[in-house]
């Protein structure tokens, strides 16, 4: 079974590594969404995979570090893409959440990326 939680953050940032000219390069930012999904078996006693609440509670210190933040300042996140910001959340959640599946990451209503590990 497969379960997932879902997350909004503000943040703002730039795209160094861009050509010169293109509107990434600019300061800007984005209303980010992030699902966290986990897989496991549904426990007999509690009916689910894993409390929402833990996936919540586990998430919070690296929400804290993205929500309302530029995201170029945190180590790692250098060059902020999708796809970089996306495998930044899943080894930071991993150690906790060893029931990590998959990282979806949006940055606008069309554009984004699926994570499932190296």
């Amino acid at each position: 079974m497969e379960i997932f939680k879902e997350f909004t953050f503000e943040a703002a940032h730039r795209l160094p590594n861009v050509p010169a000219g293109h509107k990434c390069g600019r300061l800007h930012g984005h209303s980010f969404q992030v699902a966290i999904h986990i897989s496991g078996p549904v426990d007999p006693h509690t009916g689910w995979v894993r409390d929402f609440a833990d996936i919540k509670a586990i998430f919070k210190p690296i929400y804290d570090q993205l929500d309302h933040n530029y995201l170029n300042d945190l180590p790692g996140l250098e060059n902020p893409t999708s796809e970089v910001i996306a495998r930044w959340i899943w080894h930071k959640l991993k150690p906790d959440l060893p029931e990590l599946s998959q990282i979806t990451l949006r940055e606008t209503c069309t554009c984004g990326c699926i994570y499932r590990g190296e």
